[in-house]
């Protein structure tokens, strides 16, 4: 009987089990910035991410090994002129990928299925690493997929990158950008048994 309750709702026994996230339009990551002239975004698809959730009982206890890189040429804008400067400004081709590790992880339950994530770890970019804390909304979908969804705001400094300028200085790039993410998680076995 237990076998075919865990077969009807995986997330219901006490089990760690390893998320890989999905490819998809909506799985995105968005870095939000502004300059004297204009506001910019630039956004990233084709992510690499995965991570251990535990579930105890339905409930999701802890998230480990989580881990998230993205190619640096991912982040595109609505122009190529500014795909290459921004480029330029983070070092792609020294540095091509940007990356985030988890150190540590706190869970706290909202309400059913739904949680916040306080994820601690070292983001690098550029070559440099800084301890970032991420709040992290992560949602249990009815599929067992797993929504994480949230924000974090940086300072180019902080990655030993000087705000460009162009224009002969006309356009100038703000110190402050703002990360915003949505990623999809589904279990691995999961994804085995649906190829």
């Amino acid at each position: 009987m237990a076998v075919i309750i865990f077969l009807a709702n995986p997330l219901q026994s006490a089990a760690q089990a390893n998320y890989k996230i999905l490819t998809n339009p909506d799985v995105a990551i968005k870095v939000l910035g502004s300059s004297n002239v204009h506001d910019w975004t630039e956004t990233a698809t084709g992510l690499e991410s995965q991570g251990e959730f535990k579930f105890e009982g339905g409930v999701l206890r802890t998230l480990r090994s989580f881990s998230f890189s993205v190619s640096a040429k991912n982040l595109k804008s609505e122009h190529s002129s500014m795909d290459d400067r921004t480029y330029k400004t983070i070092k792609a081709d020294q540095f091509p990928k940007i990356i985030y590790k988890l150190s540590s992880a706190v869970v706290t339950t909202v309400q059913k299925n739904k949680y916040t994530i306080k994820a601690t770890g070292e983001l690098t970019i550029a070559g440099a690493t800084q301890t970032v804390t991420l709040n992290v909304t992560a949602v249990v979908n009815s599929d067992n997929t797993i929504t994480c969804t949230g924000s974090q705001k940086i300072q180019l400094t902080d990655y030993k990158m000087e705000p460009p300028s162009f224009m002969l200085g006309a356009m100038k790039v703000k110190n402050d950008l703002t990360i915003q993410y949505n990623l999809i998680y589904k279990n691995t076995q999961l994804l085995t048994n649906n190829n």
